[in-house]
């Protein structure tokens, strides 16, 4: 085992831990398990504190640089004030509950770019450090995968996923910032938009789902706001129905875009009214999308609930994500 050193300020003899995940993926509102594995240095020291935090690599805004040292979402108290002896091996283990607004890492076994991980803060002595963030795997609810898999099978590409330090007014959002999902039209939208932007903001409940649609020098017009509820899942075919939901999302999004820029004079509605629903009409069997390189067919990939133990699933991960063990602090 090699150990990470997290008060270096200590110098050569202080304390060195590390932070040990069950490597499981994990789906947002459930929990992940682990230890801190702590190993005493040449001489005794007194830990005054003792937490762990999940973190996120953020952009600072739309086409900003990340924000150095990651973002805190949530955080978790250990303990503290105790020795730890020279030389001496201490575990703690640990149960941490995801946050329902978490961002995938994944999708279909295919990595997303985005950087999640635990990462232990420990005080000694004055000093304040912390360590290597270990690596967190996030995989979509059935209710996600719900949508993605709609927009797959509909003939959407995936491009990227980034997390926007920002907040999208007239949501539920909690976390101070939002996974970004861009993805490329499905052949019968090409002449209408250039790129679909998807944020899934999920809750114990329910999921919000945020549409804007994009095309060169019109802008994006007002997004599409829609809300599916986990039960859904439960009274509804998960390939057609949803197919067809996703799709009446999509058109509806299109045309107000359309009749955005109508009022500014740009185009004319029904004009790209028409064009939508020609274009629906042509795509009849509908092909696979433009794919960005090095996600492959991740959307086209998601065939169906049982991947993730479908809807009956979902039950264990409402039961994990409540408010967590009573030191935890949400600070």
């Amino acid at each position: 085992m090699v150990f990470k050193r997290v008060l270096g300020s200590l110098g050569a003899g202080g304390p060195v831990v590390d932070t040990i995940l069950d490597r499981e993926p994990v789906r947002p509102g459930g929990v992940v398990r682990g230890h801190v594995r702590l190993r005493g240095g040449g001489g005794a020291c007194d830990l005054e504190h003792l937490a762990l935090e999940l973190v996120a690599g953020v952009e600072a805004g739309y086409g900003g640089e990340e924000r150095e040292g990651g973002v805190v979402f949530d955080r978790l108290r250990l303990g503290g004030g105790f020795r730890l002896d020279a030389r001496e091996h201490r575990d703690i283990p640990f149960t941490i509950h995801i946050p329902w607004e978490t961002p995938l890492t994944e999708v279909s076994g295919q990595p997303l770019g985005v950087v999640l991980g635990v990462r232990v803060e420990l005080a000694a002595a004055g000093a304040k450090d912390h360590g290597d963030p270990e690596p967190l795997i996030v995989r979509p609810l059935p209710v996600q995968e719900a949508v993605l898999g709609a927009l797959g099978r509909l003939g959407f590409g995936l491009v990227a996923a980034d997390l926007r330090l920002a907040h999208i007014a007239g949501t539920g959002q909690r976390l101070p910032f939002h996974q970004e999902i861009e993805l490329t039209p499905a052949p019968q939208y090409l002449d209408d938009v250039n790129e679909i932007a998807l944020t899934l903001l999920t809750g114990p409940d329910a999921m919000e789902v945020i549409l804007e649609a994009d095309k060169r020098g019109e802008g994006s017009g007002a997004p599409g706001r829609h809300t599916v509820r986990h039960e859904d899942l439960e009274q509804r075919d998960w390939k057609r129905d949803w197919t067809a939901e996703v799709d009446s999302w999509i058109r509806a999004l299109i045309e107000s875009r359309a009749a955005h820029t109508a009022r500014d004079g740009r185009t004319s509605t029904s004009a790209a009214i028409a064009g939508v629903t020609a274009g629906t009409a042509a795509g009849g069997a509908v092909g696979s999308g433009i794919v960005a390189a090095g996600l492959g067919d991740a959307l086209g990939n998601l065939t169906g609930l049982d991947d993730l133990g479908g809807v009956k699933g979902l039950g264990c991960a409402q039961d994990l994500g409540g408010s967590g063990p009573e030191e935890e602090d949400r600070g």
